[in-house]
């Protein structure tokens, strides 16, 4: 089901659409493929909103910055003095975090509204990326398919093809909290990660890939979460050609179980350390997957090089129970 969430400045009118099946509720938006609302019930059958999200379109446009359920490219995550190397040439970008490129540059994928069609059980979301939008080269085709399985859960599968060398990495930028209602503290997280990526002060990976034993990053055995992480974690089963369990969140209060399976060999775990606005830092808890932070300035990460003649696909999925 569609109906008109709202309608940007230019007119560009946005709409809702609302997938349901096994109990579960998904709401997702045509503007920036963002994941409004998802609810599901407790260990009570007590249904709440475990995502962070705006009740209208207003809210997401007067607070672009904490991505809130986006679907964010071109290049999720930081691409270090916004620029690369590629063929010999070097590629420029849009800088809009500090001297770096954030989520895809000024105006990425987050911030566009998105082609929807319906499917069975879910909607496909679609664009074109000119070559050159935020610096990137290639004339881009990317769809993004939402639908939920017969278990409630969200499946997400990216796909995207290129006419010119390009970089590519998608990911869900959804909030977590749930609790459904205030701070996300007491979640538990368990991350099938043996490393993580240590990064600098502007939050770049220095190239180390680091153990996490003995650290404040070992996750292998689930822990309450705490605060201060904006960390890519290394995923043990590294790139796979179909989604693989990599996390569980938990929160003992409701009992609800959130699972993270991917394709991806990375994890961004953020810990909201600084929302702001009607939101509070903390209140919720990011789990992105993707490929490395600046990829494709260190040849010993994972390559998210895209070439003409490629097939680009990710795909991850949500999955909830209780206990």
């Amino acid at each position: 089901m569609s109906e008109l969430f709202g309608t940007l400045v230019d007119g560009t009118a946005v709409h809702r659409w609302t997938l349901e099946r096994a109990g579960v509720r998904v709401r997702v938006l045509s503007y920036g493929g963002i994941v409004q609302s998802f609810e599901v019930p407790d260990r009570e059958l007590r249904t709440a909103d475990v995502v962070l999200g705006f009740p209208g379109l207003d809210g997401y446009l007067e607070h672009p910055e904490p991505y809130l359920g986006a679907l964010v490219g071109r290049y999720a995550n930081r691409i270090a003095g916004g620029r690369f190397p590629l063929d010999g040439l070097t590629c420029v970008l849009a800088r809009n975090s500090g001297p770096n490129s954030l989520h895809g540059g000024e105006r990425g994928f987050d911030k566009r509204v998105w082609q929807a069609e319906p499917v069975e059980h879910g909607v496909r979301l679609s664009r074109v990326s000119p070559d050159g939008e935020e610096g990137f080269p290639g004339r881009l085709e990317v769809t993004a398919v939402y639908t939920l399985d017969a278990s409630g859960a969200l499946r997400i599968a990216y796909e995207a093809v290129t006419d010119a060398p390009t970089v590519v990495n998608l990911t869900q930028h959804t909030y977590w909290n749930l609790r459904g209602t205030g701070h996300a503290d007491g979640h538990e997280l368990r991350l099938a990660a043996s490393r993580y990526t240590p990064v600098d002060a502007d939050l770049i990976p220095t190239g180390a890939l680091a153990e996490v034993t003995g650290s404040r990053f070992d996750f292998r055995t689930a822990k309450a979460v705490g605060s201060g992480y904006d960390h890519n974690f290394v995923l043990d089963k590294g790139v796979t050609r179909a989604p693989e369990e990599a996390a569980e969140l938990y929160d003992p209060a409701s009992g609800r179980v959130l699972t993270v399976a991917t394709t991806e060999p990375g994890l961004q775990l953020y810990t909201a350390d600084h929302l702001s606005g009607p939101f509070a830092p903390g209140d919720g808890i990011a789990l992105e997957t993707q490929h490395f932070p600046d990829s494709p300035n260190r040849p010993g990460f994972p390559s998210t090089v895209l070439r003409p003649g490629e097939v680009y696909r990710s795909g991850t999925v949500y999955g909830f129970s209780v206990r």
